[in-house]
């Protein structure tokens, strides 16, 4: 029982946790919720699997923002380049693509989780499909009235699973909680742990939407004729953040790569003062000064949305969005016209809700957590990935930190069981938290 982990939760950063654990002599069990493992690695995987970030580390690390410091410990022992010196091992291959980011061969997460799951499979771990864990946790002291003991020993920890038979609880003596956070229900990731860790006494940030898109007031004509379209090259400006890509015009509003990159300060001014107004350069090789020589040449009989398309090239969607935030007046005004298409102000509202969104942020708090990724509160249990009170922006940095947070903690797990062996066995040393 001492050299036995269960890991609940089949993503990245369980599977990262096993591979880690699967050595001889050690029993690992991996428990999902679905009925196949890695179900939303497989579904983020779909449009291009996007790895890890072939950036240098200062720049990689800055990505965290406020959690740039723990992030870094974990990237320590697994930085972006054992990422693809990871996926070579495992018989793939990598390329890095003109945006700087780093993708397999195949372009998809199934080629890479298959061989992945024969992998742990032929080194002894065992993958238990649909058993969703109830939020049922002991170290076999039923004296506590929510079924925790807090007390740091060499008891094996008890979880209890519901599954198609039934409830099911196994023992072992750790525990890793890789759950996710809390979008994308559908897939696994519905927050359920949120309470029951709060139960047990373990502080927990609310849940938010990360890399998530954001609502505007478009007009009815404006999102009947534009919804769906991409707005390329423009920068995206608020606060300190300016960054060049591109976009997609929603019914609803706005999403996308350069969005989400945006998206957790856009998401905090919304919830600080009700709304957030980012602003657009819709002509990025422009400047001001040409834009204002360009749009001062008497235009003749053309219209407006003539001369903007010869002058500067600017039609469809983006001219569009002149016509949905600049007052009528000021079109007749080449240096107010210039001064708009430099810097558009486009009002959100609201960001998306947290089931739409890419990832979470929020979640289990690092005060909570020993240097391990171990629970204060419940010596002998884990946590890793998503579910740890972090955010990182789209482009291979949210896959990167899972994978790092699972291998620490796997690690962590493994030094615990280690400690308690050893205390079992008469020596003096106790499991790190006692």
């Amino acid at each position: 029982m001492q050299r036995s982990v269960t890991i609940i939760g089949g993503g990245p950063a369980g599977l990262m946790a096993a591979e880690v654990l699967a050595q001889p002599g050690m029993k690992v069990d991996v428990y999902d919720a679905m009925p196949t493992i890695g179900r939303k690695f497989l579904l983020a995987g779909r449009g291009g699997l996007n790895l890890t970030h072939s950036e240098n580390r200062e720049k990689f690390g800055v990505r965290y923002g406020d959690r740039q410091a723990q992030v870094e410990s974990w990237l320590d022992a697994f930085a972006p380049a054992a990422v693809r010196e990871w996926v070579h091992a495992l018989g793939g291959r990598t390329f890095v693509g003109s945006s700087g980011r780093v993708f397999p061969v195949e372009m998809k997460a199934s080629p890479l989780l298959r061989r992945w799951l024969q992998r742990l499979d032929a080194a002894g771990v065992t993958f238990h499909r649909q058993h969703r864990w109830n939020g049922f946790i002991s170290d076999g002291d039923s004296s506590s009235a929510d079924g925790v003991q807090r007390s740091a020993n060499s008891r094996p920890i008890s979880v209890e699973f519901a599954t198609q038979g039934g409830n099911v609880t196994v023992a072992a003596g750790a525990v890793i909680l890789a759950l996710g956070g809390g979008s994308w229900a559908r897939l696994g990731s519905d927050g359920a742990w949120v309470n029951w860790l709060r139960q047990a006494g373990v502080p927990v940030a609310a849940l938010k939407p990360a890399n998530c898109g954001f609502d505007v007031a478009w007009s009815a004509v404006f999102r009947e004729k534009y919804a769906g379209q991409p707005v390329k090259p423009v920068v995206l400006s608020f606060g300190n953040f300016r960054q060049r890509g591109e976009f997609i015009i929603t019914n609803d509003g706005v999403q996308g790569s350069l969005v989400y990159a945006a998206a957790a300060w856009l998401r905090e001014e919304i919830a600080a003062s009700g709304k957030a107004v980012l602003q657009l350069d819709l002509a990025p090789d422009f400047t001001e000064a040409q834009l204002l020589e360009k749009l001062s040449k008497p235009r003749g009989s053309r219209s407006m949305a003539s001369q903007l398309q010869k002058a500067v090239g600017m039609h469809g969607v983006q001219a569009g969005l002149l016509r949905e935030f600049v007052p009528q007046a000021e079109f007749a005004n080449a240096a107010r016209l210039a001064f708009y298409i430099k810097q558009l102000p486009v009002p959100l509202i609201a960001a998306r809700p947290l089931d739409e969104a890419i990832s979470s942020a929020g979640g289990v708090m690092f005060d909570a957590l020993d240097e391990h990724l171990m629970l204060r509160e419940l010596p002998g249990m884990f946590c890793a990935g998503e579910m740890l009170d972090w955010e990182a922006p789209t482009g291979g940095y949210l896959l990167t930190a899972c994978f790092a947070s699972g291998r620490r903690a796997g690690l962590g797990a493994l030094q615990w069981l280690d400690a308690a062996a050893a205390a079992a066995a008469g020596g003096a040393r106790q499991p790190a938290g006692s």
